[in-house]
């Protein structure tokens, strides 16, 4: 059983977590962070000792619910096709509806992540390179069984994969046209129909 401490905790860490991802670092401040929460400013740096540690905790439980998300899906599925259609099937109308409020925390993140914020920064490093070897993990078991041809470089799918979801979502929010979204995910199924597929 969580203790108050904990709570208190949790709860700083969500309300941040969809706060930054919608409006970024500098375009939330810590009263709005304490506006969210209903603790006074010792009630957060009880728990924090800067904006920089509160932004590192929201992108790492961002991420996490992101990649549980993902994981309970791939794992429902048999083979490596349709587990990356799984993680196409994922990211539909995800500008729309996406468990942090504002998208993808990778994404968001990642366009305010500079040399000012080094741990945010590694944080994001850490988290582009698991979701990329993820994605070589489920081509190369693929290509053992027989469900992804042997001529695919696993690596540079992966990359190709992860590139044109992040950037389909990209360019559907700066479009404001989520439909955008939608049909480059198509398109990408269809790459992995006729590239991937054994």
């Amino acid at each position: 059983m969580e203790s108050k401490a904990e709570k208190t905790k949790a709860l700083i860490i969500e309300k941040a977590a969809h706060a930054f991802n919608k409006k970024g670092y500098h375009g939330t401040s810590m009263s709005e962070i304490l506006d969210l929460t209903g603790l006074a400013k010792g009630g957060v740096y009880g728990h924090f000792k800067s904006k920089e540690d509160i932004i590192e905790a929201a992108f790492e439980y961002s991420f996490s619910k992101v990649l549980d998300e993902l994981v309970f899906r791939i794992k429902a599925c048999d083979n490596a096709i349709d587990k990356l259609f799984a993680i196409t099937d994922y990211y539909y109308n995800y500008t729309l509806q996406s468990p942090i409020e504002g998208g993808c925390p990778i994404l968001n993140y990642s366009s305010f992540a500079d040399d000012s914020l080094p741990g945010l920064k590694l944080l994001l490093i850490k988290a582009s390179k698991q979701m990329l070897f993820s994605l070589v993990q489920i081509i190369e078991k693929g290509q053992k069984y027989n469900q992804i041809k042997k001529s695919v470089n696993a690596g540079l799918a992966a990359d190709i994969l992860y590139s044109r979801i992040e950037g389909a979502i990209m360019l559907s929010k700066a479009t404001g046209d989520p439909l955008k979204l939608n049909r480059l995910l198509d398109e990408l199924k269809s790459y992995i129909t006729i590239s991937l597929k054994a």
